[in-house]
């Protein structure tokens, strides 16, 4: 195999690089539509162990990300799962199988009050699991100059590794923050976090943030 020189170990740069959230929303929160219709018990047993993920890690390490990012002068994004209409009927087939709706506007839609959006920062509604598919972050990222993309989100054996997967293959150096991921178990985020470790850098918050705060 011809070795280039290059390599996927790379800092992040300030002025060419975005902090992406993927999925962070109402929707995917307990309370939220994904989850409507079940009890407390019901909850709890099928999804006690996720929404303490949020809960004591990886929504804590969103909001230190974003921040430091903010501090930093990097680009925070946001990415939704967002049907364009009322009825969903723009929506990709996979989402409409997988009934993964929120409509136009809605609650759900929204970016949780823990990471909200300040001032003009770009919110893109997707309904693919990749939001390189379904959207035009690719052109927006082009025109923000933006060659670095750091990556945290939900799910993440799911919208994150098809998001770090096109990302890659698009020509960015991704990063992807390990633990400022989560999904419906602790087996399916370490597989993931295995199988996608030869498309990205992988971080942890505490190594992202202290490279940030070294750009000054």
């Amino acid at each position: 195999m011809k070795d280039f020189g290059l390599s996927r170990d790379v800092p992040v740069k300030r002025g060419a690089t975005a902090l992406l959230f993927v999925d962070v929303q109402n929707y995917s929160f307990e309370g939220g539509g994904k989850y409507s219709g079940l009890t407390p018990e019901q909850t709890r047993a099928c999804y006690g162990y996720f929404f303490q993920e949020l809960r004591e890690r990886a929504v804590p390490n969103m909001r230190r990300l974003q921040r430091a990012c903010r501090e930093a002068g990097i680009e925070v994004i946001y990415t939704v799962i967002e049907s364009l209409t009322l009825d969903g009927r723009d929506m990709g087939l996979d989402y409409k199988i997988s009934g993964l709706f929120c409509p136009k506007g809605s609650r759900d839609a929204h970016v949780i009050d823990q990471v909200a959006p300040e001032g003009d920062e770009i919110v893109i509604p997707k309904t693919s699991s990749s939001v390189f598919i379904s959207t035009n972050i690719h052109y927006v990222l082009g025109n923000l100059g933006v060659k670095h993309l750091i990556v945290s989100g939900l799910l993440t054996d799911q919208c994150v590794d098809s998001t770090v997967r096109d990302a890659c293959d698009y020509g960015y150096l991704v990063t992807l923050v390990t633990d400022a991921c989560a999904t419906l178990s602790a087996q399916r985020h370490a597989a993931s976090i295995a199988n996608n470790r030869g498309y990205c850098r992988q971080r942890t918050t505490d190594e992202m943030v202290a490279e940030l705060a070294a750009l000054g």
